[in-house]
């Protein structure tokens, strides 16, 4: 039997060819031709990281901001009975944008009639008659929200009827605060203080938030806002509260000031974040898109509604009514 030597294995410097095998000219697979390197590609070049970006059409913000801060002024200043007309118009909206919500995203029916007559009438009875006529307005439009339902069938009448005595409290209880600090003598002052701390309070949580925010300061409820915003909130509210107090209110001094700021921020804070647990009850992202780059007039209330009590009964404490 003839025996054949075994072909030794090809080493790591060998090409694939046995002891004395003959060179080809050619490579030993099905390709006749070797296949050319397919080309690297260019790296490409890095991107600059980057800038942050606001959610909102600043340059619209600023312009209805300047707007909505030209007509405060004007009917604050030349006749205090006017600002109450205005208090009534946006109480009025943003009942409509509210109960228009509701009904859209939870099939929720508060009754908008009586919601609206009531609304203004109790802005109107705080400023003529303080917090009783604010409270009796309250209670009677209340009634008049568990009247109106029963014209409806019996159907959800008890959470239609809760959700619009919640809105009668949530939008004109609370703004009828705001045309009781008119009542005063130093009265326009006194609204100016509360707008003015509340807008820098939300202008300090935003710069600096946005500039310097890592630390969520309540990620299920609102993921924009941050401690770090939380914390320039406080520190321009408080420092804005100082002025306001010792230059524009009478008989007023800094330190009042300081604690009026920090209760701004914290109320201003804790109205954002009610108004935006409803906003995620209800799925959307705004209330309305009357003021470009804003939303709703609902969305620039979400602050100042809570506020106005707390500002309105400091300031009763601090230098009187």
């Amino acid at each position: 039997m003839q025996i054949v030597p075994e072909a030794p294995e090809a080493g790591p410097d060998q090409d694939d060819r046995g002891a004395g095998a003959a060179v080809t000219g050619g490579p030993l697979f099905r390709d006749e031709h070797p296949q050319e390197p397919m080309p690297t590609a260019m790296p490409e070049p890095p991107q600059p990281p980057q800038k942050k970006r606001a959610g909102r059409d600043l340059r619209a913000a600023i312009g209805v901001g300047v707007g909505l801060g030209a007509v405060i002024i004007a009917s604050l200043f030349v006749v205090k009975a006017a600002f109450v007309g205005v208090i009534v118009v946006a109480v009025v909206v943003g009942l409509w944008e509210l109960t228009s919500r509701l009904q859209e995203q939870k099939s929720i029916k508060a009754p908008l009639v009586p919601l609206a007559v009531g609304g203004a009438a109790m802005v109107v009875a705080g400023y003529v008659r303080g917090a009783e006529g604010a409270w009796v307005t309250m209670a009677l439009t209340a009634l008049a929200v568990l009247v109106w339902r029963m014209i409806e069938p019996p159907e959800n009448y008890l959470r239609d009827v809760t959700a619009g005595v919640f809105a009668a409290f949530y939008v004109p209880f609370l703004a009828t605060f705001v045309a009781m600090m008119l009542t005063a003598d130093d009265g326009p002052q006194r609204v100016i203080t509360f707008l003015l701390l509340t807008v820098v309070s939300d202008t300090g949580a935003y710069a600096i938030g946005w500039r310097f925010g890592k630390h969520k300061l309540a990620p299920r409820i609102s993921p924009g806002k941050t401690r770090e915003g939380l914390l320039g909130a406080v520190s321009f509210a408080m420092v804005a509260g100082a002025l306001c107090m010792q230059f524009l209110i009478d008989e007023g001094t800094w330190w009042q000031g300081l604690l009026l700021g920090f209760a701004v921020a914290a109320s201003a804070t804790l109205g954002d974040l009610g108004e935006s647990m409803i906003k995620r009850d209800l799925g959307i992202k705004d209330m309305g898109t009357l003021l470009p780059g804003h939303g709703g007039i609902m969305d620039r209330l979400d602050s100042l509604l809570p506020t106005a009590p707390v500002v309105w009964l400091l300031l009763v404490l601090f230098v009187g009514s």
